[in-house]
């Protein structure tokens, strides 16, 4: 299939566009048992929130709470019978981590401001029907949905809009092309009888004057 053939005129498949790593054989099921083990993962921890109705802080709470438990029971009864203590890796953050991850933050926490300047001052008029619209939609969103549902949701379609769509590329290329088509010729149509409209109206007026 032709780039001429597929939407948008493309020249990479979708492996390619998801950045041809381990994310995208994970959205494209490229490592099945990886893509599994996360849709199960998720699935398992959504069914513990919905039906226990644990919160994020008291389950992470309590999933501590248990671990340092048995991890100090077992060092304490280790150090009585001569056995050898847990087998805990040294945790530690090195500076460079740290300092790569903080340049990273504010370098993104100074571009929110930038353009949250930017629209304050009405300097931005399509970055503002950008953000108003998208907050639009995730407080509609939020409206209708828990903050677990709407993530594993959102995790589902990932997983599963992009394998299915590389698929059946050619079939779904096939009809879209068809609908673009048609609404590119709708759109000349509309966009001519405006022009007319406006044409004639203006001759009108001249006559008139």
């Amino acid at each position: 299939m032709g780039s001429s053939d597929r939407l948008f005129n493309r020249n990479r498949d979708v492996h390619q566009i998801l950045g041809g790593g381990l994310v995208a054989d994970v959205m494209l099921w490229r490592r099945k048992n990886l893509t599994l083990g996360i849709l199960v993962v998720t699935l398992a921890a959504w069914v513990l929130f919905e039906i226990s109705g644990y919160t994020l802080l008291s389950l992470v709470s309590s999933v501590l709470l248990l671990l340092f438990t048995i991890l100090f029971l077992w060092a304490k009864s280790a150090a009585i019978l001569n056995r050898p203590a847990p087998p805990l890796p040294h945790l530690h953050l090195s500076d460079e981590f740290v300092n790569e991850a903080a340049t990273f933050i504010r370098d993104y926490v100074n571009n929110v401001f930038i353009v949250s300047e930017d629209i304050a001052y009405g300097r931005d008029l399509r970055m503002f029907v950008k953000v108003t619209l998208s907050l639009l939609m995730i407080s509609l969103i939020g409206s209708l949905s828990d903050f677990f549902t709407l993530g594993y949701t959102c995790l589902v379609v990932v997983l599963t809009v992009p394998a299915l769509y590389e698929r059946y590329e050619d079939k779904i290329d096939k009809k879209n092309l068809i609908w673009y088509r048609k609404l590119q010729q709708l759109r000349i149509r509309v966009y001519e009888d405006c022009i007319t409209k406006v044409h004639k109206w203006v001759l009108e007026k001249k006559k008139l004057s």
